[in-house]
């Protein structure tokens, strides 16, 4: 059961527009479904800020429709992370017109209230304007080859209703690009890194803000990388206040931190 959805039937109920008998029912069914291959849990969306997000990897493509249908005829909508490609061709054909594929974010989104197309941008500008001054999570990424999981880490904020803007190919080899951003870096919520190789780039920006800094180890880089090893060590001991870490290539838990603390600064904002 959505927040969203829950609220509406409160009001339909004080209007007059919808029976306490039909309310009753609407929500006398128990918090989880057993769908055959899962037990999806519909009252994540109450106790958290989302829906249950569905992990695609390791499942077959009739599990992910199954819990999918399950997840949406509750809550109105859902997002699928580490999807396939044959994964998401089933996911659009049963939710035609409803469902959008991230291919690079491995990422299907269906019935997201969401910003539309946000997740089609590669990336934003960063202006000193009104829109500038509005809250939002910024995006950093080293290198291209980690822009998979930085595109998850967008299209989970951007699914949790918040504004993204994105700061790509910007790792320390060549700082000069990261410091053309220091304004967005200080005027962000919450900051999500992205990094392969040492994974220097996350201190390197938590010494230029105080804002929160979420660091996300990915697995790119050479053999002594070992599978992203050496960018979460690199990242755990990292010397700049304010850095926390999620594990490698986790994408998804990243922008899901971000996108809580960023909804906690936004509502003590408008208090």
């Amino acid at each position: 059961m959505d927040p969203a959805r829950l609220r509406k039937l409160f009001l339909d109920v004080r209007r007059g527009r919808v029976t306490p008998k039909a309310a009753l029912e609407a929500i006398a069914s128990l918090p989880f479904e057993s769908t055959g291959s899962a037990t999806v849990d519909h009252h994540r969306g109450l106790r958290q800020h989302l829906p249950e997000v569905i992990l695609c990897q390791g499942k077959t493509v009739a599990q992910c429709i199954e819990i999918a249908r399950a997840i949406v005829a509750k809550s109105g909508r859902c997002l699928a992370t580490r999807a396939t490609p044959a994964q998401a061709e089933a996911l659009l054909a049963e939710f035609d017109g409803r469902a959008t594929w991230n291919e690079r974010a491995r990422t299907v989104v269906i019935g997201s209230r969401g910003r539309a197309g946000a997740g089609a941008r590669a990336r934003a500008s960063v202006r000193t304007s009104a829109r500038a001054r509005s809250p939002f999570v910024l995006i950093v990424s080293a290198g291209t080859s980690d822009l998979p999981v930085a595109e998850e880490a967008a299209v989970t904020l951007e699914f949790m209703g918040l504004s993204v803007r994105r700061v790509y190919d910007a790792g320390v080899a060549g700082i000069h690009r990261l410091l053309k951003h220091v304004r967005a870096l200080r005027d962000a919520s919450a900051i999500v890194v992205v990094a392969g190789m040492e994974g220097a780039l996350a201190s390197v920006v938590g010494g230029l803000t105080d804002r929160p800094v979420v660091a996300v180890p990915t697995s790119v880089g050479y053999g002594a990388s070992f599978g992203g090893l050496a960018a979460l060590l690199s990242m755990l001991n990292s010397c700049a206040a304010g850095v926390t870490v999620v594990n490698i290539d986790n994408g998804f838990g990243a922008g899901y931190a971000a996108g809580v603390i960023a909804r906690q600064s936004r509502a003590g904002r408008t208090r």
